[in-house]
């Protein structure tokens, strides 16, 4: 179980061990001239990510940036408890979430309103960031941390309205957090490559999701570096397989919201549809249905069916 792997020239991750699971969430380090790291994931992989900077020969005072693709706990949660370890550095964040790094008190809330008395535990502590440690980056904006590397930040909704992407030149790839999907790293050594769209609330929107999707593809991309988990170097499969479950996900949201009475249950029959969904689905391709990855993805279906009734009941109130 590797803790650091290197991914590409001057291109690390780190494994965080959100939600106490492996490869869930990952942190990227830049080893440019000025040492970036993209994602903090929550509070709790903070220590995961100061472990895995020692083992590359940093220290936490070493970082200049911290970039954060969204706003969302398990991808900025950590950043204020990181930051006060870095004198030097600077957090960037998409315009539409800098008030809330430095005012978390609507993420708690949303995030206490989803994971309910599991928040504590995935998720403290959440530390507000100095006004002045933040740096907006609107879309095309640019960050040079290298003589020969100058990051492209592109604005991506579809899986929040506060995300950013972020192109990296040399490798030719793009940083997408949430917003074309999660890549289920464990099943790669089963030799199932899968892909899913993440719909969590409360800004999810197709529309827009496949737009950010058409963008990566119009870039001809050699790879994609997950928020949830890892490198892929096989862009063209992810857009396949995201825009075909988010056809699914649809599909499931509109029947759980017919039979259901209220947002919860309606939330709960989603969430069984895709899980039937997704379980046959790999059953038909040799995963089992007692293989680890099917507690994470319960976890996301549950998630992703709530980001869907809310979408389906704001379509329904226009």
């Amino acid at each position: 179980m590797k803790k650091v792997e290197k991914l590409a020239d001057n291109i690390y991750l780190i494994d965080g061990f959100d939600l106490n699971l492996h490869e869930r969430t990952g942190t990227y380090v830049l080893t440019e001239s000025e040492l970036t790291i993209i994602e903090t994931s929550a509070s709790p992989s903070v220590p995961y990510i100061i472990d895995g900077l020692h083992e590359l020969g940093y220290a936490p005072k070493d970082i200049k940036y911290i970039i954060v693709t969204h706003i969302h706990l398990d991808h900025a949660g950590g950043a204020g408890l990181l930051l006060q370890d870095c004198p030097e550095a600077k957090v960037i964040v998409h315009p539409k979430g800098k008030r809330h790094l430095a005012d978390p008190s609507r993420l708690i809330a949303g995030a206490r309103a989803v994971y309910g008395d599991k928040f504590d535990t995935l998720f403290d502590p959440i530390i507000p960031i100095p006004e002045n440690c933040l740096i907006e980056k609107h879309n095309l904006e640019t960050l040079t941390i290298s003589e020969d590397c100058t990051l492209t930040f592109y604005d991506t909704p579809g899986h929040a309205n506060h995300h950013f992407s972020i192109y990296h030149p040399k490798a030719n790839g793009m940083f997408t957090g949430d917003t074309v999907g999660i890549r289920y790293s464990t099943l790669i050594e089963e030799g199932v490559e899968f892909y899913l769209p993440s719909t969590s609330p409360n800004q999810f929107d197709p529309s827009k999701m496949l737009a950010a999707i058409e963008l990566c593809k119009n870039l001809n991309l050699n790879g994609i570096f997950f928020g949830h988990y890892g490198l892929s170097k096989n862009p063209d499969e992810v857009y396949k397989q995201v825009t075909f479950w988010l056809d699914k996900f649809i599909e499931a949201g509109k029947k759980g919201y017919s039979e259901g009475t209220t947002p919860e249950e309606q939330a709960r029959i989603t969430a069984e549809e895709l899980i039937q969904k997704v379980t046959s689905h790999l059953e038909e391709r040799g995963v089992p249905r007692s293989h680890e990855v099917h507690k994470l993805l319960t976890l996301d279906m549950e998630v992703c069916s709530m980001g869907l009734i809310d979408y389906l009941h704001k379509q329904n109130h226009l």
